[in-house]
């Protein structure tokens, strides 16, 4: 599926979606946004996607929120200000919702810089790999905002609380190395195999039981805010769900039957 702002590739089981608008280092724009959600839409009800990997077309990964978009809220009637840009928060909250909750593995390969929203919608990713030309800023306070593609929730959970209110209050670009050493990102690749070396960590990642990736993220994605006790009860809960799956059959006979095979041989 390609559309003129986003570029959706499926190969043996990994999604692929670029962003493209690469004159505009992709800034994300509302057109932008709405073909992005029918993308990972997508993405997340086709079964025979296994994972997702998402970069960026030409020399940015995201540029952020696109500029022309704030210029024309700001034309806005002055009783209408404050209701658009609720509205826009939907959209964007439910764009980094399907990413953040996509039922299956999510890397974001960042090829330039990750600016604004573009480091908020890395971090809703489950990975981040980043080439030696891959840099992240929250420079929301440069336009007098707060961070609002989830970077007050993803960022606090990689570097700690400390680190986060630095990199937000200071708004300050963050290179890959230091990316990598303080845990923004958790690989890095060169440049020309960014995205090849995104596709192979998915397919290495996608491998297991779907149902029980699926059940797995969704419980691990909350685990910070559950008490033990709840975490162990939705673990129980998803694990008779798996114990009942094609997948955990296939694969205990599968064991049993190789070991059945090795005992008639001894």
């Amino acid at each position: 599926m390609t559309t003129d702002l986003i570029d959706l590739q499926i190969q043996s089981g990994i999604a692929t979606i670029h962003f493209n608008r690469p004159e505009k280092r992709n800034a994300m724009s509302d057109e932008m946004r709405t073909q992005f959600i029918v993308a990972l839409e997508r993405v997340a009800t086709d079964k025979a996607i296994r994972a997702l990997v998402l970069t960026g077309n030409g020399k940015g990964f995201c540029a952020g929120g696109d500029v022309a978009g704030m210029e024309r809220r700001m034309q806005a009637p002055a009783g209408e200000v404050a209701f658009n840009g609720w509205s826009r928060q939907q959209r964007v909250h439910y764009t980094i919702s399907l990413l953040h909750t996509m039922p299956k593995p999510t890397i974001a390969a960042v090829n330039g810089a990750a600016s604004g929203l573009g480091a908020d919608t890395a971090l809703a990713c489950d990975f981040i790999i980043a080439s030696d030309a891959a840099s992240f800023t929250w420079s929301y306070i440069n336009r007098g905002l707060i961070p609002d593609g989830g970077g007050m929730y993803f960022l606090p959970r990689r570097v700690g609380l400390v680190k986060a209110k630095e990199l937000i209050f200071s708004g300050r670009k963050v290179e890959a190395e230091e990316a990598l050493r303080i845990g923004i990102a958790d690989r890095m690749a060169a440049a020309d195999t960014l995205v090849d070396d995104a596709k192979a960590w998915a397919l290495e990642l996608s491998k297991g039981s779907a149902t029980a990736l699926a059940l797995g993220k969704t419980i691990l994605n909350q685990s910070f805010e559950l008490p033990a006790d709840q975490v162990f009860a939705q673990g129980s809960q998803a694990q008779g769900i798996c114990y009942t799956s094609t997948e955990h059959r296939e694969a205990v006979m599968a064991f049993l039957e190789k070991n059945a095979a090795r005992s008639s041989k001894e």
